[in-house]
This record gives structure tokens, C-alpha cells and sequence, in this order.
């Protein structure tokens, strides 16, 4: 019995010990996956840790022990307190950084080394710190499902953990019959007890989360720094660089445009406004005016151009990814725009800027003038322009200077023609017609990349295409400029967002036209429509779900609490109005029905008392029918007993008894036949009932047509018995 005690103590012990060890792998691998997840983490860092983790999983699997001992423990642990004083200042130069590596050394070490409970406890709190800075470092809707998954781990460990150790400090041990038992009855336990504790803890911060108050912050604006986005939208941009940011297919933004279900635009968000080239390089040598808010929070950001413009008054919402920019983009002609920012600040072009670092550009509402399509010449195009136009706008490279065969090329397209607007337009016309797409740029730049693009190469992206035109237009005294924004987008039917991405960065043209002010010229050519996938339409879902995290998770505030609160408060009310509204029509219908009855009932008495009197007759008759068939049956059953002997027993026993209770012997509950027979007094009637009572056991419970064939024979005898 001792040794038997000892087994099944051993079985259950070896069973939960095994299941922690594994959970516990686990929950660090999650932890350390989540952190990798969000790239913020360098190439050997990220290769390193996962090499070790996969070496402890081949451990674990293979069922073996490596463990550092307690003096090498303690000379890693020294070397990596020296190794982060080495990481802050000399190898990544950021606390943050430093402060990772740390953690993640230190993790692996006690991974190799853990024996005791502290061991375990302290492992478990550095898979939730990289959980953690995990959640600090991005903004991802991924990082819902790892810490989903991160929880449940968590969950299904730390009950492994509490009982591995209520196991051995309790007095009394559990026994298992056999180790396949004791693993198999644990792994369905947790598989069942870890997903719904998971659920609750979801449903439970869920309910916190949208209920108390919150107050927007800017998020991550510590770790907003330069790339290629902010590089293609500054002040002064390199030939190139827009074509390095369409190489991505990124999220960039998300523009939400009031009353477009449909996704009826064809959206063109501008950057920056660059009027200065000197050949390689656009600048923009306007100052910038800082703009303060209203008493209601907007922003004006309405000039005089933008007051003259004719079209139509669009309303959309911008939702910009974090650590991109401080551009706010924008549609054309803009005239107000609302977001929690202190100030802003707007060049002469109309482009406008986030002057706060610490604050990047998140979200934003804007109005703007979208101005109707106008390509029509005028007299009053001839009229010239005003000399800050031609000084700002006329501008062509002096070192090197321009190639006089882009002035040629200029002269010969626009030769026959007379009016600003027709020879841009021919311009146009002639690079879509003459030149072709590309991202592919030579490995070596040019040195006078323009004239490269028209004569040499013939091929380029949007940025050659406008920084030609606009050349070509200065060239024969058309002002212009480069606009540098979005232009197109997905739209996701599934939230009405138009999706921007880095591959939609694009460069256009605007020609100041006299009496008709700046216009839009595009001249690179259209490129042909992607098919639709399947796997775009499962990124659209994606996007989807990435929307609704970014918008009710990671920006949720004041703001939509207040939204979500007027949403309920709303709903309800429209609720309640559909219930009376219900209520009262069916109430109307039903008093229209009662009148109608009442009228016909009054002009037809008669009718509707026959009605009455059969319907009640058929009632009557539809509940006693069952009633007269079960009777019915057992009368046939008692008159011929051989049909259903075991039933025609039962009910020959049932007469029986009532002759018997008649005559004063009434069979108690607790008597068996045998013994109701027995206690009767009158030998002569006790020898009829227990022949009697032989013949209803054999039918009964044997079947026996003959055995119920005599009773009713038996049951005269005993009913004439005196």
C-alpha cells in the first residue's frame, strides 16, 4: 500500500511539474514574441533570444535538464549589470534600448537556472515586462491576439504554478492510479478551467476600460523620429525620395470623408508645397505664420485664394498611424481644421505643420473647398501675374544651369498655342503620351537628373514626371510648383475609410493660371488597376479590425466616451419609441378586429351561437377522444387477454384489488402481492388470490399468454367467493 501511496504521489507531482514547465516556456516565448513583434528590437538581439528559447524548447521536449549552477548564475548575472552600463553609453546610447537588453539577459539566465519558486515567480514577471514594453512600443491590432494568447498562457501557468505549490506544502497527498490518468484528467482541467477565466478577465477590463474616464495623451510621441515619410515631406526634399517611399505598401492613414459610402473621391492629400529648385533638390522658401486656435477649438486656415475658390464644402476625418510626420495632410483649399493641438503653423503655399515635436500629428477633422473641374481658357489669362508670383515661381537652376534642350523641348510643345492653360495642358499631354512609369532608378545618381529623365532614361516616377513639367512650364513663363502629398487610396466598403498607404505617395504639378489662380496639373501616366484578391479582401478585414483598435483602444478618450454614452443614450430612446409605436398599432389592430366581430356577431346572432355551440363541441369531443381511445384499448386488452398478456395482467390485478378493497382488505403500498395474499384471513378466498396472484407473475413478468388467459376465469372466482 506504501508503495502504491508513493506511485500516485509521484504521478501527480511529475504531471504538474511537467505542465508548469511547459506553460512557463511558453509564457516567456509569448512574452518575448509579442516584444519582437513590434520591430523595435535590433536583428542580433531578436536572434539570439530566440535562439536560446528554441534550444530550452528542445530541452523541454526531449525531456532532459540543463541548468546553470548557482556560481555561474551569479557571474552572468554580475556581467550583465557591466554589459548594460556598456549598452546605455556606448553600444545602443537609449535607456530604453539598454534597459531591454537588460531585461532579456537577465530573463535567459534565470530561464537556465531556475530551481527555486522565487526562481519561477521572477520569470513570470519578465515575460509580463516584455508584455509590457510590448504595448508601449506599438500600437498594432496584432497585439490584441498575442496578448490574447499571452493570458491565457499566464492564466493556465499560474493555476500550475498554485498547484505545484499547494502540492508541496500539503499534508495530505493526492494519488493518481496510473501517469497516462493523472495527464490526461490534468490537461482537460486546464483546458477548460484557463479559457474561461481568460473570458471573464476580458469581459471584466473590458468594462473598466470603456468606463473610466480617460484623458487623451500623446502616445509614443517619445519615440517619434526620422524616416523615409518625414523625409519626402520637409522642407527641402531630394529628387528621389518620393519614389523610395512607394516601394512600401504601409499604412500611412486613414481618411474618413462625411456621407461616402460608396467611395465616390478620388482623394488628393497635399504635403508640401515646394517652389525652389536647383536642380537635384526642392525647397520651399516661404515663412511660416503659427496659427492659434478658436474658442471652440478650430483652426482657420482660410487665405484669400482659398476664399475665391468654387466647388464644394467636403467634411472628412484623418486618422494618421503613429511616427510618421508633422504634415498635416490635407485636401485642397482647406479651410478649418479641428484636433487637440496647442498651435500650428501654415507657409505661404497653405501647407500646414505640427510645431509641437512632442506631440506628433495623430487625428484630425478638416473642412475643405474641393473646386470644380475647370479646363477651359479664358481672355483673361493674358492679363500676367503679380511679381511675387513670377519671383517665387519662375525660379530655374543657375549651378549647374538649366540644359537648353528642356527650354526647346518646352518651346516645341507649346509653340503653336497662346494661352497659359492650353500650353500646360499640351505639357501634360506630352510626358503621359511620350513616357513611361517606373520605380526602378539607376544605381548611381545623375547629375542633372531632369534632363536625364527627358532625354536619356525616358522612364521615371512621379516625382520626374512633375519636377519636368514644372520645370518645362518656368521655362516658357508659366509659374509653377510641386505638390507633394497622397493621392488615391483603397476604400474598405467594411468602414467607409479610404486607406492610404506609402505606396500612394505621389507628386503633382500646380500652374498658376491668371484670373483662374493655382491648378492641378498630374502629367505622369495612370497605372493599371490591381485585381481584386482574396487576400486583399482579407486585408480589408484586417484593416478593419486595425481601425476599430486604433480607434476605440488606442485613441479612445474623453471624447468618445462621451460619443459612446450619447450613442447607448440614443439607441435607447429609439428602442423605447419602437416599442410604444408597436404597441399602439397592435392595439389599434386589435380593437379594428374586435369591432368588425362585433359587427358581424350583432347583424348575425343566430350563426354565431350554432358557431359557438359546435366549437364547444368540438372541444369538448377533441379532449375526451383521447380519453374514450386509451378506455377503448384496455377493454379490448381485458377481453382478450393473449394480445398483450403483460398489460392485461397488470389491468386483471388492478379489478382485483378494487373486489378486494370493496370487501375490506385493501393492499398497502409497502406489500408485495405475495404477502397482500398471505394476510388475508379467509383460507377459502386466500387460496383464490395467491392462485390468482401465481398467474399474474407469470404473465406479468414472463409473458405467458395462457398464465393471463386464466385470470379472468380466476377473477370470477374469487368476485363469487363468500
Amino acid at each position: 500500500m506504501a508503495d502504491n501511496h508513493q506511485h500516485g504521489e509521484f504521478t501527480l507531482s511529475a504531471a504538474i511539474g511537467r505542465y508548469f514547465d511547459v506553460g512557463l516556456y511558453l509564457l516567456i516565448f509569448t512574452g518575448f514574441g509579442t516584444l519582437a513583434s513590434t520591430g523595435r528590437l535590433d536583428f542580433p538581439t531578436v536572434f539570439l533570444v530566440t535562439a536560446a528559447l528554441l534550444f530550452r524548447g528542445y530541452v523541454l521536449a526531449r525531456r532532459k535538464t540543463v541548468l546553470l549552477s548557482e556560481r555561474w548564475t551569479n557571474l552572468l548575472t554580475i556581467a550583465c549589470v557591466a554589459f548594460y552600463i556598456a549598452d546605455e553609453f556606448v553600444i545602443s546610447k537609449t535607456f530604453i534600448g539598454a534597459l531591454v537588453h537588460l531585461v532579456l539577459l537577465v530573463m535567459l539566465i534565470r530561464l537556465f537556472s531556475a530551481q527555486r519558486d522565487r526562481d519561477h515567480y521572477l520569470l513570470a514577471a519578465l515575460a509580463f515586462v516584455m508584455v509590457l514594453a510590448a504595448a508601449v512600443l506599438t500600437v498594432d491590432s496584432t497585439f490584441l491576439f498575442a496578448l490574447a494568447g499571452f493570458t491565457l498562457i499566464g492564466v493556465a501557468t499560474f493555476v500550475l504554478m498554485e498547484m505545484l505549490h499547494a502540492g508541496r506544502h500539503s499534508p495530505v497527498q493526492a494519488r493518481e492510479p496510473s501517469v497516462h490518468h493523472a495527464y490526461r484528467k490534468l490537461s482537460f482541467a486546464i483546458a477548460a478551467v484557463a479559457p474561461m477565466l481568460v473570458i471573464c478577465i476580458f469581459v471584466l477590463a473590458g468594462m473598466i476600460f470603456f468606463i473610466l474616464p480617460r484623458v487623451s495623451a500623446g502616445y509614443m510621441s517619445a519615440y517619434t523620429g526620422g524616416n523615409d515619410l518625414a523625409s519626402g515631406f520637409s522642407d527641402r526634399v531630394e529628387l528621389g525620395s518620393i519614389g523610395q517611399i512607394q516601394k512600401s505598401k504601409t499604412v500611412v492613414m486613414h481618411v474618413l470623408v462625411d456621407g461616402d459610402t460608396t467611395g465616390a473621391y478620388q482623394l488628393k492629400l497635399r504635403g508640401v508645397t515646394l517652389n525652389h529648385f536647383d536642380g537635384r533638390n526642392w525647397s520651399s522658401s516661404r515663412d511660416k505664420t503659427t496659427l492659434m486656435p478658436g474658442p471652440d477649438g478650430t483652426f482657420n486656415l482660410q487665405r484669400q485664394e482659398s476664399s475665391l475658390a468654387r466647388g464644394r464644402l467636403l467634411h472628412y476625418r484623418v486618422a494618421m498611424e503613429p511616427l510618421l510626420s508633422d504634415v498635416f495632410f490635407l485636401l485642397a483649399n482647406p479651410t478649418t481644421l479641428q484636433g487637440n493641438y496647442r498651435a500650428l503653423t501654415q507657409d505661404g503655399e497653405g501647407d500646414v505643420f505640427d510645431p509641437d515635436s512632442g506631440h506628433p500629428v495623430t487625428r484630425y477633422e478638416a473642412d475643405s473647398i474641393i473646386p470644380t473641374p475647370l479646363r477651359k481658357s479664358s481672355p483673361s489669362e493674358n492679363a500676367g501675374h503679380a511679381p511675387e508670383v513670377s519671383r517665387l515661381y519662375l525660379q530655374l537652376p543657375q549651378l549647374p544651369p538649366l540644359d537648353p534642350r528642356i527650354q526647346q523641348l518646352a518651346l516645341q510643345i507649346t509653340g503653336p498655342l497662346s494661352a497659359p492653360l492650353d500650353k500646360a495642358s499640351a505639357v501634360e499631354t506630352y510626358l503621359r503620351m511620350h513616357y513611361g512609369y517606373t520605380l526602378q532608378l539607376p544605381q548611381q545618381a545623375s547629375q542633372d537628373p531632369i534632363s536625364n529623365f527627358l532625354f536619356v532614361r525616358k522612364e521615371g516616377h512621379c516625382e520626374y514626371f512633375a519636377s519636368a513639367m514644372a520645370v518645362m512650364l518656368r521655362s516658357v513663363g508659366i509659374p509653377s510648383r510641386l505638390v507633394n502629398g497622397f493621392s488615391g487610396g483603397e476604400f474598405n466598403d467594411l468602414t467607409s475609410h479610404y486607406v492610404i498607404r506609402e505606396s500612394d505617395a505621389h507628386s503633382w504639378v500646380e500652374a498658376y493660371i491668371p484670373g483662374q489662380g493655382w491648378m492641378e496639373f498630374d502629367p505622369t501616366p495612370s497605372a493599371a488597376a490591381q485585381p481584386h484578391t482574396r487576400w486583399g479582401r482579407f486585408l480589408l478585414y484586417m484593416d478593419a479590425m486595425g481601425s476599430f483598435w486604433r480607434d476605440w483602444v488606442i485613441n479612445y478618450d474623453l471624447g468618445h466616451q462621451l460619443r459612446l454614452t450619447q450613442d447607448a443614450s440614443r439607441g435607447s430612446r429609439e428602442l423605447v419609441s419602437h416599442a410604444q409605436s408597436w404597441t399602439i398599432r397592435k392595439y389599434e389592430q386589435t380593437l379594428a378586429w374586435a369591432r368588425r366581430v362585433q359587427g358581424r356577431v350583432g347583424s348575425s346572432a343566430v350563426k354565431w351561437v350554432l358557431r359557438a355551440f359546435v366549437g364547444l363541441l368540438l372541444l369538448i369531443g377533441a379532449t375526451t377522444v383521447p380519453r374514450v381511445v386509451l378506455f377503448a384499448r384496455k377493454l379490448l386488452i381485458v377481453r382478450r387477454p393473449g394480445k398483450a398478456p403483460q398489460v392485461a395482467a397488470t389491468l386483471w390485478y388492478q379489478k382485483m384489488l378494487g373486489v378486494m378493497a370493496r370487501r375490506g382488505w385493501k393492499k398497502l403500498p409497502a406489500q408485495t402481492p405475495e404477502e397482500f395474499a398471505a394476510a388475508i384471513p379467509d383460507e377459502q378466498l386466500k387460496k383464490h388470490v395467491i392462485d390468482f396472484t401465481e398467474h399474474y407473475e407469470n404473465a406479468r413478468f414472463g409473458g405467458s399468454v395462457d398464465e393471463a388467459s386464466r385470470l379472468p376465469e380466476i377473477y370470477e372466482e374469487i368476485k363469487q367467493a363468500r
